[in-house]
């Protein structure tokens, strides 16, 4: 964690910004293509002595529906080309398709052009190895140094001179193959269901796939926000904005609501009654039906700091331990191998299931729960009714920038007096965003007012002293 606070250009998830500024400009863009070529082993001096020296390297392009991913997708591939490597696009497709692809197809390389749940005027970049898993801090780390050089020296060419790259649809169909077969024999048979593609890379995935689970796709199934113009990603819609789905499920008299974030590598679920059902509560069911079924090793299931109090009660009765680790999908998945955990998530709606793929898979992850839904018998209401959350709140604080917030005085009292008076009826958790310049207060307690009045607290004294 300390690596990436300190960092420049990578944060718990790539690189973010707003698109054609720094550090999401193009001379940054093409450096970052170079920087990557040059990880994998090509030579800076040219493609033709790069293939006499070693294997030439493939690198999977992937993207979501900003208008911005076509220019820089051109942009990284242009200077992928001119290190030597070799590019394929996967097209529009959800962050998890270019991790399984770029493993499964012996790329050396995936990388994912999305801003997730972000506005559509923001992109990033998100990097995979040819393993499919996101790439370590420490690499992360040396590439950026490279890339900060590069970038000062280069002059990247104009975008709109690039030719665009050509999309491979066989890849789109490989992955959805993929979920088909994740989950066998899953029937949506006596669901009705809404979907809730917020206008992002489910959008291109979601239809097939749900067509392929049920012939009579209209009947079962209502897909909403598959229409993209390239600026409506995740506009009031999506996993940032569950109650929307929450509403078109009471509307419609459905039975459950699946809704993903712009690049669908995270869900979130909506029951019958208006009710939003997060990532903690899919953690829950998830980990009750894996130690049934005798695989869930060592009775454990990896969370975040964020994660609610309730979710580890409700599974104390289950008799499954719950280890929190750092927020940010990647330090779960860390957390996850060390400990050979086979479970873990976030409550955003990242849900890591290691036996079936090596990151979070937001329609994986509906997948998983529809087929935990028909063998069981029971309504997601029925399966999560024991879990009993503790009042939360969380405060977003837009800053100018990141100083160790316990290094400020007034900050750092708010917050002992906060955890003073709740000791062991609540929690307290204060953390800066790694996508967003912005400082994250969670709070947690039985007492709805000192949850209230910490959490406040707390945002002044930032606000005081960091906010915009």
């Amino acid at each position: 964690m300390t690596a990436t606070a300190t960092r420049k250009l990578f944060g718990t998830d790539g690189i973010r910004a707003i698109a054609g500024k720094s550090p999401l400009d193009p001379t940054t863009i093409y450096a970052v293509g170079l920087a990557l070529a040059h990880s994998l082993g090509t030579s800076e001096t040219g493609p033709a002595e790069a293939a006499r020296e070693a294997p030439q390297p493939a690198v999977l392009l992937g993207r979501d529906t900003r208008e911005s991913s076509p220019w820089i997708a051109a942009t990284l591939a242009a200077a992928l080309r001119s290190a030597g490597a070799r590019v394929e696009s996967a097209g529009i497709v959800p962050t998890p398709a270019v991790a399984f692809l770029a493993r499964t197809h012996g790329f050396h390389a995936g990388v994912v052009i999305s801003a997730s749940h972000n506005p559509w005027r923001d992109n990033g970049i998100k990097l995979f190895g040819a393993d499919g898993f996101k790439l370590p801090d420490s690499v992360e780390l040396a590439m950026e140094n490279e890339i900060l050089h590069l970038a000062s020296q280069i002059q990247a060419p104009d975008p709109a001179s690039l030719p665009p790259v050509e999309d491979n649809p066989a890849f789109q169909a490989g992955y959805i193959q993929f979920l088909l077969a994740a989950v066998p024999g899953l029937s949506l048979s006596g669901l009705r269901i809404v979907v809730d593609c917020a206008n992002g890379a489910a959008a291109a995935v979601a239809p097939e796939l749900f067509r392929r689970l049920n012939a009579d796709l209209a009947a079962a199934v209502t897909l909403l926000n598959t229409a993209p113009d390239g600026r409506n990603i995740n506009d009031h819609c999506g996993a940032l904005h569950p109650a929307f789905v929450a509403a078109q499920v009471a509307a419609r008299s459905a039975d459950l609501g699946l809704t993903f974030d712009g690049d669908a590598d995270r869900c979130m679920l909506a029951g019958p009654h208006r009710n939003v059902i997060n990532g903690d509560a899919i953690l829950l069911i998830a980990a009750r039906d894996l130690k049934a079924r005798g695989l869930l090793t060592g009775d454990l299931v990896v969370a975040t700091t964020m994660s609610n109090m309730g979710l580890e009660a409700a599974l104390k009765r289950s008799g499954i331990r719950m280890f929190r680790a750092p927020v940010g999908d990647r330090y779960v998945l860390e957390q996850m191998l060390a400990r050979h955990a086979a479970l873990g998530g976030e409550q955003s709606g990242h849900i890591l299931l290691p036996h079936l793929a090596t990151t979070g898979d937001g329609l994986l992850t509906s997948l998983v729960v529809l087929d935990l839904i028909a063998r069981s018998g029971k309504s997601i209401d029925e399966l999560t009714a024991d879990l009993r959350v503790f009042p939360q709140v969380i405060v977003n604080i837009k800053v100018r920038e990141k100083r160790p917030l316990h290094s400020i005085p007034a900050v750092a009292q708010a917050i002992r007096a906060a955890e003073e008076e709740l000791k062991d009826t609540g929690r307290v958790v204060i953390r800066y965003s790694g996508t967003e310049a912005l400082a994250r207060v969670m709070i947690e307690a039985e007492s709805q007012a000192s949850m209230t009045h910490h959490a406040e607290a707390i945002a002044e004294a930032i606000r005081a002293e960091l906010g915009v």
